[in-house]
C-alpha cells in the first residue's frame, strides 16, 4: 500500500523566501530550535518534517539515504503529509498531492522550552484541475523537551452552500529504529485491522506486543484514540493522536524494499512507519468548517 515510488507530481509554485529559510539538500526549509536544545527541520516542499531531535537526544525520524530531494517528488522518510486521499482509495494520485506541493511558511517562533513552525497550503489552478475544491491546510510543528506535536488543520474555504469537502488524510511518520526485529509496538491489542499485505483481510489484533520481522501493512481502524508505546533496547517512544481515528503500521519487508529505488535493500530494517490516519471514515466538512488532527511523540 505505502510502497510507492515518487510519481504523479503536480506543477509546483515557487516558494517565497520568508522567515529566514535554510537550505536542506537543495530544498528550502524552516529550522526550529527550542531553548532547551530540542530541534526540528521542516521542508516547504510538502510541509514535510525531516528531522526531530529531542533535547539532549538523538534523531528520531528516518529519512532514506537514497531519498530524492527534488521539487515535485515524494521524499522517502520523515513525516509526509497525506491529503486529500490516502493511498489509491480514490481517483487522485497515490496519497494525494499535498506531499508534492510547495507550502508557504507562515510562522516560526522560539521560546525557552518550546519552538514551533506553521506552514500553509491553499487550492490553486493546478490542484483544482484534478480536485475542484477550495481548501486551506495548515501544518503546525511544535517541539520542546522530549515532545513533538504535528498538527494538520483543514478548512473548507468554499462559499456558503458549496458541496461538502470530503477527504482522507494521514501523517506518514517514518520512525528511525536500530533493528526492526528488536522493536516491540504496544497498545494495539483488540483493535480491528485491514491487512493490505494479505489482500485486505480483516482481523483483530491479539498480540499485546506487535513484533515485526517481515512486511507489514495494516490499517488499525479506530485505534487512533489509544496510546501506543514503541520499545527497543535503550529506547522508548510514546505515540498518541487526537482527531485521527485510525493508525497505520507499515514496513515493506526485504522483498518489496529491494524493489524501491529510493530506499535500498537493507534500510527497511532501520525504519517503522506508525501513522496517525483518517481512512475508514472520511472527513466531511461544510463550507467554513475546520477539521484538526494531531500526532504526538514523546521520547523516553
Amino acid at each position: 500500500m505505502n510502497a510507492d515510488t515518487p510519481t504523479d507530481a503536480l506543477p509546483d509554485s515557487t516558494p517565497q523566501p520568508a522567515l529566514g529559510l535554510a537550505d536542506h539538500h537543495g530544498l528550502p526549509a524552516l529550522r526550529i530550535r527550542a531553548g532547551d536544545g530540542a530541534q526540528a527541520t521542516v521542508l516547504l516542499h510538502g510541509a514535510q518534517l525531516v528531522s526531530w531531535i529531542p533535547a539532549g537526544g538523538s534523531e528520531q525520524l528516518f529519512v532514506s539515504p537514497l531519498a530524492r530531494h527534488a521539487a515535485g517528488q515524494a521524499l522517502r522518510g520523515g513525516v509526509p503529509v497525506i491529503f486529500p486521499q490516502f493511498e489509491q482509495r480514490g481517483p487522485l494520485p497515490r496519497h494525494g498531492f499535498a506531499r508534492n506541493r510547495a507550502w508557504q511558511a507562515v510562522q516560526r517562533s522560539q521560546l525557552p522550552g518550546h519552538a514551533m513552525a506553521v506552514l500553509r497550503l491553499t487550492d490553486d489552478e493546478a490542484t483544482r484541475a484534478i480536485w475542484p475544491q477550495a481548501f486551506v491546510c495548515e501544518l503546525t510543528v511544535g517541539i520542546g523537551g522530549q515532545r513533538l506535536d504535528v498538527e494538520l488543520a483543514v478548512t473548507h474555504a468554499g462559499p456558503e452552500g458549496a458541496e461538502p469537502l470530503r477527504f482522507t488524510a494521514a501523517l506518514h511518520t517514518y520512525l528511525r529504529i536500530g533493528e526492526l526485529r528488536q522493536v516491540r509496538l504496544e497498545g494495539l491489542r483488540g483493535s480491528r485491522y485491514e491487512d493490505s499485505a494479505r489482500g485486505g483481510r480483516k482481523d483483530v489484533e491479539v498480540e499485546t506486543e506487535l513484533r515485526i520481522e517481515e512486511e507489514v501493512d495494516r490499517i488499525y481502524l479506530g485505534a487512533g484514540r489509544q496510546t501506543l508505546l514503541l520499545r527497543e533496547p535503550g529506547r522508548r517512544l510514546g505515540i498518541s493522536a487526537d482527531g485521527f481515528a485510525d493508525v497505520v503500521v507499515w514496513n515493506p519487508g526485504a522483498e518489496k524494499a529491494a524493489a524501491l529505488p529510493d530506499l535500498g535493500p537493507d534500510a527497511w530494517r532501520q525504519m517503522l512507519c506508525v501513522e496517525a490516519a483518517q481512512i475508514g471514515q472520511p472527513v466531511e466538512l461544510a463550507a467554513g468548517e475546520e477539521w484538526v488532527g494531531r500526532q504526538s511523540l514523546v521520547a523516553g
